[in-house]
């Protein structure tokens, strides 16, 4: 056991102070309680805050952010920026993605996400045969996760056809491609390596891609009886109009007639709802995985925030193409999105909070432990006799000496992290009870940011 102590944590209820938090052998709470003298304990730091999930991640596509910043198209769209992303997919490998995603969880973890959804479609080699063991993709996300000590809720991605209409996948999508027998077995495959930082999900990759034969193939399965579900949905108005020609029905609507929509699911981006999409979506406890500076990058559009949120709503956020790689960086511009559109100020608020910061911070760890399928998110023991311990111990530690936070108290300390300035507050973070960043320094970044450019100037000759 390991014990330590903080003059204010961020516990389920909010803002606690002089906080004891004891952590076992095995990296969980085992028991943590406010109101306390030190007693001997180690002390972390004025403000402690859980570790951020992070619902939604293309890890390769972190090594061509800002190329796709010159205009191809007068009407340049996310199906132009397509196109690029496409490209340069052809030319990642099992090593190359190794490397780019060990960089880009250093980033993540010092920016305060303690764990990612990887949703994977990068299965095959380029020219889309399998490689001799189907997971090899796969199997260098959980290799760069373990490497750099990041949590990792894996979700293998189901991508058959080509458009709502069923065409084929095209020559550069091949890669993607799975029939509904070779991803159950790949499932299957990665679900007995399952520990305390990795959780195997499924990722369904969009309704223009999974037809609804192999969707309910895949949910009747038995194998994801009690794992996170993900789904790209509604990012575009051209899938709106698709769906609606094809199938009928705008895409959310679609869903929640065709599929037993619950909070295993989470439904990304989910931008283009109707008010009745948004209560029904609201109404099922599924989380809609919001990626503002993505969505805002692609010109997606806005998400119906604050409809949703009154109607009960869960939400998370991922990072997605990681053009930005900071929890920062989402929340306060899910928040700024809802302030331009409506000329107003200060809408993320809720009847228990009329700090825009806390209510944010506190939504989206809610959310995105919900989405990664795990019980992080949370400072908290367990009493139960039985379990003997609570959620795995992921904890930041803020800068408490930094200007940003001189005369800020509990009370505006979320406001002032979330909206004032640039700089990185995080100065520690832990992982599963191991510090993985100490004093704004990964454990093993040098090294791992030298492969990393190795890898992205081999990948410049290429594409």
């Amino acid at each position: 056991m390991t014990m330590y102590f903080a003059d204010n944590a961020w516990l389920p209820q909010g803002w606690n102070e002089n906080v004891r938090i004891e952590i076992d052998a095995d990296g969980r709470f085992r028991d943590v309680r406010e109101d306390l003298r030190r007693d001997g304990a180690e002390y972390l730091g004025r403000y402690v805050l859980p570790g951020m999930p992070n619902l939604h991640s293309h890890a390769f596509q972190r090594a061509m952010a800002g190329l796709a910043e010159r205009q191809t198209h007068h009407e340049d769209s996310f199906w132009t920026w397509r196109e690029t992303m496409y490209a340069f997919a052809g030319s990642i490998g099992p090593d190359a993605l190794r490397a780019i995603a060990a960089q880009l969880y250093v980033e993540m973890l010092k920016a305060g996400y303690t764990q990612v959804c990887e949703f994977h479609y990068l299965h095959h080699r380029p020219d889309g045969k399998p490689y001799a063991d189907p997971a090899t993709m796969s199997l260098a996300l959980i290799e760069a996760a373990r490497e750099t000590g990041i949590g990792l809720t894996l979700l293998p991605t189901l991508y058959m056809t080509g458009g709502f209409d069923g065409r084929p996948l095209s020559e550069r999508q091949r890669r993607f491609g799975f029939d509904v027998d070779g991803y159950l077995r790949l499932l299957e495959q990665l679900r007995k390596m399952e520990d305390s930082t990795l959780c195997v999900g499924a990722a369904l990759h969009s309704l223009r891609a999974v037809p609804e034969s192999a969707m309910r193939t895949v949910l009747n399965s038995g194998l994801l009886d009690a794992a996170p579900i993900h789904i790209h949905i509604a990012e575009q108005i051209g899938e709106v109009q698709d769906c609606l020609t094809l199938r009928g029905a705008r895409p959310v609507e679609w869903l929640l007639h065709h599929a037993p929509i619950d909070p295993r699911w989470c439904l990304v981006h989910a931008t283009h709802m109707t008010q009745e999409e948004t209560r029904r979506l609201a109404e099922t406890g599924a989380v809609a995985g919001l990626c503002p500076t993505t969505e805002a990058n692609l010109g997606d559009g806005l998400f119906p925030l604050r409809a949703y949120l009154d109607a009960g709503g869960v939400i998370g956020i991922g990072s997605d193409s990681h053009i930005s790689v900071s929890p920062v960086e989402e929340l306060r511009w899910l928040e700024y999105g809802q302030r331009l559109a409506t000329r107003h100020r200060n809408i993320a608020v809720s009847d228990f909070s009329d700090s825009v910061g806390a209510t944010l911070w506190g939504d989206a760890l809610f959310g995105g432990a919900q989405a990664s399928g795990r019980v992080i998110g949370a400072i908290e023991g367990d009493d139960s006799a039985l379990t003997g311990a609570g959620p795995r111990a992921d904890l930041l530690l803020l800068d408490h000496d930094a200007p940003l936070l001189a005369a800020r108290d509990a009370g505006c300390l979320l406001d002032t992290f979330l909206f004032a300035g640039n700089a990185n507050l995080v100065r520690h973070v832990m992982v599963d009870g191991a510090w993985v960043v100490r004093d704004f320094q990964h454990r093993d970044e040098e090294r791992i940011a030298a492969r990393y450019r190795e890898t992205v100037m081999r990948l410049s000759d290429t594409v």
